[in-house]
């Protein structure tokens, strides 16, 4: 065990927000921190940091805990590079590697037996410190965080408030710390950088608390969840999926028990009534013994559960036809400069489709032509009969602040009813007085919710979803979901969460600069297809799966792929080569050490200079290997 919390309360004012939180994590665990907005994650984890003191209750760390904290926005002041500032992780490191070729030299020139002892206890130091690789990984971090090698030379400063955060992360990756308290990580993350985060806390030694609103992310990392409700801690073995199933089952127990209890408490207190109406001394007596034992009895607390969305099926007002969509050959060019080519995208009524592909790929733009706010260079765009838009914005620039959600509805809707208004909201948690909430008091979750619930009720039959669940929280995330699942409309959205792809989409498109490529299924299945098609074949664009699938035994194709494992192969020898160049250079090291050990040696200046230039040489030669093989590698 490497940090335990046992009985944490916390109040602020009169709000008890923490109120009997228990809980481990061991040596190497992963787990996931979730519960809605305002339940305290982010006050436990300032508790764990000691920046709060709890009300009650105690935290009990292993003596060498060391605990790294990512917040959700990092406040990173300096003066110095990207790449500066991440390696002054190694700042010990650094400053012993210059100590040790001051040490080289004075070896050189006098040739000291007690220097040279020393210095190979410092090297030994040097090595374990990661002497030898901390600037490779300071660029694989970076790399993998998606920062472009014409970054690494600009100020920290200048750097927009993700980029910044990105740093911080890269900063803490590195220093390893016995604890990783990660507040949503991959906001700022694109998916190729997700994954490649994933990768890394999987492997990383040491322990990972996280908050995050990413599920998928979660399912991919954490092996234990901790989920805060009410004031108190509920602990579940597993990924995030292993906790929804588990959550759902204990609720439903739970609920059986006490509907059981209660229905057995009404019999009994319908029979004492009864027995009282017959106003005769025995069945008085009876009715007596009852209410004795009924008030013996350990009435249940109904089982409490977070607001779950209704399960509302939502038809649009004017139904369109079978074809939505037609996409055909569309390109975009910006000052010469192409954006894309080649797209290709049929879409039909009721399909849920979501489009991926790198950022910049022109995702957006796609978009903005679809809403006739931008006309492509060349191909067609086509809607079909009766399709009316509706476009979901990040920003929410369609909602009045000034108005409460009900006067938003009502003013875009005056022809709807107060009930039928009541029951759309009441689907994404709006219920009672919540409905005449200001809008400009609403988190942005909220807003996120009620700009949904504005589109579903308009006319439109075909959604067009930017980024929706930038910003939600995981039961926002699940009231989206529930409302496009139950939608009968049609709906085209672009997203990074791919828990919500995973929930939500019934094809998917994937965009590159030079085609589209179509996938008939989730998330999941798209991920597994796309290994399939880049490890049997080169890509080809605007063909389903299947025919692409087909056409890998084309002549041509086959070609390309030995070209390619040709290549592929050429460099893996150049790298076996190096690698057997860089052991005989460290042998040869070795060997002069130990001559430098020797009396007739040590004690000949000539004979030791000589052979201190020798290892300074190879010194040089093996970090000139390691460069051309980690470029390699890169390559490869």
């Amino acid at each position: 065990m490497i940090i335990s919390c046992s009985n944490i309360k916390k109040t602020f004012i009169d709000r008890e927000i923490l109120k009997n939180i228990s809980f481990h994590i061991e040596d190497h665990e992963k787990v996931a921190l979730i519960g809605n907005n305002g339940v305290g994650k982010t006050t436990l984890f300032k508790i764990l940091t000691k920046e709060l003191e709890p009300d009650e209750g105690t935290i009990t760390s292993t003596k060498d805990c060391t605990i790294g904290y990512l917040k959700q926005h990092m406040e990173l002041d300096s003066t110095a590079t990207v790449y500066e500032e991440l390696l002054h992780v190694f700042d010990e490191v650094i400053a012993l590697e210059e100590k040790l070729h001051a040490m080289e030299a004075e070896i050189a020139k006098t040739g000291s037996l007690e220097l040279i002892h020393k210095y190979d206890a410092e090297r030994m130091v040097f090595e374990n410190s990661k002497g030898y690789e901390y600037k490779s990984l300071v660029k694989g971090v970076l790399k993998g965080l998606g920062f472009d090698e014409s970054i690494y030379d600009k100020p920290v400063s200048i750097l927009s408030g993700g980029q910044k955060n990105r740093v911080a992360l890269g900063k803490l990756l590195l220093q390893e710390p016995s604890l990783l308290l990660l507040d949503e990580p991959t906001n700022h993350l694109d998916i190729e950088a997700i994954e490649w985060l994933e990768g890394f806390l999987r492997s990383y030694k040491g322990a990972v608390l996280i908050i995050s609103h990413d599920r998928y992310f979660l399912d991919k990392i954490v092996t234990k969840v901790v989920h805060l409700e009410f004031g108190r801690s509920f602990v579940y073995n597993g990924n995030y999926s292993d906790y929804i199933i588990k959550s759902e089952k204990e609720y439903e127990v739970a609920m059986k028990h006490f509907e059981k209890q209660q229905k057995e408490i009404a019999h009994q207190q319908a029979v004492i009534a009864k027995l009282k109406q017959f106003n005769r001394e025995k069945s008085i007596k009876r009715a007596r013994s009852r209410e004795k034992a009924l008030e013996k009895v350990e009435v249940m607390d109904m089982p409490m559960i977070d607001n779950k969305p209704m399960q509302l099926v939502l038809t649009p007002r004017v139904v369109s036809g079978n074809d939505v969509l037609s996409i055909s050959e569309l390109s975009k060019t910006f000052d010469t400069s192409p954006i894309f080519s080649h797209m290709n995208m049929e879409i039909k009524k009721g399909d849920k489709v979501a489009l991926v592909g790198p950022n910049g790929v022109g995702k957006t733009t796609v978009f903005r032509m679809i809403l006739d706010q931008m006309t492509p260079t060349t191909g067609t765009l086509k809607l079909g009969s009766n399709v009316i838009v509706g476009y979901y914005d990040q920003e929410h620039a369609t909602l009045d602040t000034s108005n409460t959600i009900m006067e938003e509805i009502q003013g875009t809707f005056p022809e709807l009813k107060n009930g039928e208004i009541r029951n759309v909201l009441a689907a994404f948690l709006f219920t009672n007085d919540d409905v005449f909430k200001p809008i400009s008091s609403l988190s942005g979750g909220e807003k996120g919710r009620v700009a949904l619930a504005k589109i579903m009720l308009s006319k439109a039959n075909f959604l067009i979803l930017d980024e929706p669940t930038n910003h939600l929280d995981i039961l926002s995330k699940e009231i989206l979901e529930s409302a496009i699942l139950n939608y009968e409309g049609t709906v085209l959205y672009v997203s990074h969460d791919r828990y919500f792809i995973n929930q939500t989409a019934s094809k998917i498109i994937d965009m590159s600069k030079d085609g589209t490529m179509e996938y008939l299924g989730d998330y999941d299945y798209y991920i597994e297809k796309k290994k399939e098609l880049t490890a049997s074949a080169p890509q080809q664009t605007n063909v389903v799966v299947e025919e692409a699938t087909a056409a890998t035994t084309n002549k041509e194709d086959w070609q390309k792929q030995k070209e390619e494992q040709t290549r592929v192969r050429r460099i893996q020898n150049q790298m076996a080569k190096l690698e057997t160049a860089i052991s005989e250079a460290e042998e040869k090291i070795a060997d002069i050490d130990a001559q430098l050990c020797l009396e007739e040696v040590y004690s000949n200046y000539d004979k030791s200079s000589l052979l201190l230039a020798e290892k300074e040489n190879l010194n040089a030669t093996i970090t000139k290997y390691y460069e051309e093989w980690e470029a390699l590698s890169e390559t490869l």
